[in-house]
């Protein structure tokens, strides 16, 4: 596993031992932030947002984006390996001034304050806890508060796991969805943010 673009560009980052963690592959990542990095900057940068990174194992994606651009970046884990391989690699990056690292559940944590605080919030939980679609709706739900006017919030699923229901969430939307492989993103935007146009799209 490594960082793909931006100034850590080749670095490679630790991983826990076993299988406690699904590792993003660099294609789907490269994917993922090509289509960040179009909806929110320029292609292959991130603005200086801040990131919250859920269920981040040992931080790849939040550190992509500190990679590309992004100015901090608050990351959620509770599995003990996973958090050692996280320390490990944002000490090694030199990261741990612009980062904080929370020990803690993300399915029952209480939202982060001040709200839209997050230009970027990554959601990426453990398949085998997304079967109940209700479930995921309650989470992002209590996400959505924390997000920016104008931030994107990015779901990862396992490509059978049933989509939450559009008509299901009263504060989010979803401005993009991509299926690859055994996995699906989906990119989520506060309803009171107004949808792209054609050209922005």
């Amino acid at each position: 596993m490594r960082v793909i673009a931006g100034i850590f560009r080749g670095r490679l980052l630790e991983s826990p031992p076993g299988q406690s963690t699904r590792p993003i592959t660099d294609r789907v990542k490269e994917t993922l932030f090509n289509i960040l990095g179009h909806r929110l900057a320029l292609p292959g940068t991130l603005p200086e947002v801040e990131v919250l990174d859920l269920f981040c194992g040992p931080g790849s994606l939040g550190i992509e984006a500190l990679s590309r651009g992004a100015r901090a970046c608050t990351f959620v884990e509770r599995d003990r390996q996973a958090l050692l391989a996280l320390r490990h690699n944002l000490a090694r990056l030199g990261l741990e001034p612009t980062c904080t690292v929370m020990t803690d559940n993300a399915w029952t944590m209480r939202p982060l304050s001040p709200p839209g605080r997050f230009g970027l919030i990554f959601v990426d939980p453990p398949y085998r806890d997304t079967q109940d679609p209700l479930r995921v709706v309650d989470l992002l739900e209590r996400l959505a508060p924390s997000l920016a006017a104008d931030g994107l919030m990015v779901l990862r699923l396992s490509a059978q796991a049933a989509v939450p229901p559009p008509g299901g969430l009263r504060l989010l939307r979803y401005v993009d969805q991509r299926r690859t492989g055994r996995m699906q993103l989906l990119l989520l935007a506060r309803t009171d943010w107004p949808a792209a146009t054609a050209d922005d799209q």
